[in-house]
């Protein structure tokens, strides 16, 4: 695989900056993270952190160099992540959970697959247009979308996330075939909040990935102002054409067996954040497994 990659996260007006992101790959895989921790609820950067290092830890026990299935992959790896935050929160007897958005993809072959839950985004922009972009999971979404009415409730409110006391709701999609130069963005609420998807696109097709990502994160907090909130992208290009060696490339070529890099770190958290602890996960993984074997024999 080659691709360019770059990758930005900037404090806006808050107190502190919640939102992760990351990728990791080996030979034949890529996996694409972005995490928001949501405010008004306690240590939404933990459970941030926590969905990057849980997802990133099983991508490097499964990517033998490539995820056998992808699909199956991403599902068992959010309910992982959300079970790992709620552990947190068990062990620190906290009230209130912390909670946090997720988009994800995973890159193999020529295809995209991807899962998001909340109001993260993911963006595929082919030959200068738009060609998808996830939808929120909030009121305001799932309204305009020709879903619910709701009048009496913010409609940006967002109704599934994860480490909420229920399970996430979320959306797959993919295999998406990828062309030389398809640009994939994954960014935060604080870049489309200030930013329309007409400017994110126009950016990120007249630009490499280096220079339209810093660009973009520093018009959406211009226009944010003052109470800015935290602006996190990360974008890549597939097969980038013949600026490849110029730009912040990554070709897997050279990448031996059995070989995983990755830029998600622990980022500072206690012990407990710290420590997957891998008997946990399995269980997750069994739980999640086992459901999905349920699904699969209904709709047979």
């Amino acid at each position: 695989m080659k691709f360019s990659v770059f990758q930005v996260s900037r404090k806006g007006g808050r107190e502190k900056n919640e939102d992760r992101m990351g990728y990791c790959y080996t030979r034949e895989s890529g996996l694409f993270v972005l995490a928001d921790g949501m405010g008004g609820h306690p240590d939404g950067e933990v459970a941030a952190q926590l969905a990057l290092q849980t997802i990133s830890a099983l991508y490097q026990k499964e990517a033998r160099p490539i995820i056998l299935d992808p699909t199956e992959f991403l599902a068992t790896a959010l309910g992982a992540a959300h079970y790992q935050i709620l552990r947190y929160a068990t062990e620190k007897g906290m009230l209130d959970t912390p909670r946090t958005t997720l988009v994800a993809v995973i890159l193999q072959g020529t295809g995209a697959t991807w899962v998001h839950c909340g109001d993260s985004r993911l963006y595929v922009v082919r030959d200068g247009e738009l060609l998808m972009r996830t939808r929120d999971h909030s009121y305001l979404e799932q309204q305009s979308a020709g879903g619910i009415s709701l009048e009496r409730i913010n409609r940006n409110i967002l109704f599934t996330c994860l480490g909420s006391p229920t399970k996430p709701v979320f959306d797959m999609a993919g295999p998406l075939t990828l062309q030389q130069g398809d640009k994939l963005l994954l960014c935060s609420d604080g870049l489309w909040g200030s930013l329309s998807d007409d400017e994110i696109v126009r950016q990120l097709a007249s630009k490499s990935v280096s220079d339209a990502v810093p660009d973009l994160v520093e018009n959406a907090l211009r226009a944010g102002g003052e109470h800015s909130d935290n602006v996190t992208v990360l974008a890549m290009e597939w097969e980038t054409p013949d600026a490849f060696e110029s730009t912040r490339g990554v070709s897997t070529d050279s990448i031996m067996d059995g070989v995983f890099a990755s830029t998600i770190q622990a980022g500072g958290l206690d012990s407990m954040a710290d420590d997957l602890d891998e008997a946990t996960i399995e269980r997750s993984i069994a739980e999640i497994n086992e459901a999905i074997r349920r699904s699969a024999a209904r709709r047979g």
